[in-house]
């Protein structure tokens, strides 16, 4: 049993207004892989969560899209003080220990490198990388 796979039954009791046993399964996650991802998030066919999503925190109103690799230790949430959350992309692969926050947009085919701190929107097959983060390759 993978995150995903927690996540996607719990997803399911949460469109279906199960909600106690969507918690279940929030906790279940929480437990064995010591990873934060709330069932009523959105997250695409196909996502990965790499080494079974250790450490990962997903905000509960992220949108992530189809096929996006997400490794370990990734942070993808809100700042203080503004309003919104990240809306990732499809075929994305965010690196180890990245951080994604605030109201942005992270392109179809981008790469987040490890360790980068993503604060403002990365464009469609754009590398990023760095604190903060910005373009290196396109």
């Amino acid at each position: 049993m993978s995150v995903t796979n927690l996540y996607r039954i719990g997803n399911w009791l949460h469109r279906h207004h199960v909600p106690f046993a969507a918690t279940f399964f929030k906790a279940l996650i929480r437990l064995f892989f010591n990873c934060a991802v709330d069932p009523s998030t959105q997250i695409g066919k196909g996502t990965f969560f790499a080494y079974g999503g250790i450490a990962v925190v997903v905000h509960k109103n992220a949108i992530i899209g189809e096929n996006v690799t997400i490794s370990q230790s990734v942070t993808i949430g809100g700042r203080s003080n503004q309003n919104g959350v990240p809306v990732i992309g499809d075929d994305v692969y965010i690196g180890a220990g990245a951080i994604v926050i605030g109201k942005i947009t992270i392109g179809n085919n981008a790469v987040i490198g490890a360790g980068a701190v993503v604060i403002k929107d990365v464009e469609i097959g754009e590398v990023c990388a760095g604190v903060p983060a910005r373009s290196i390759s396109k």
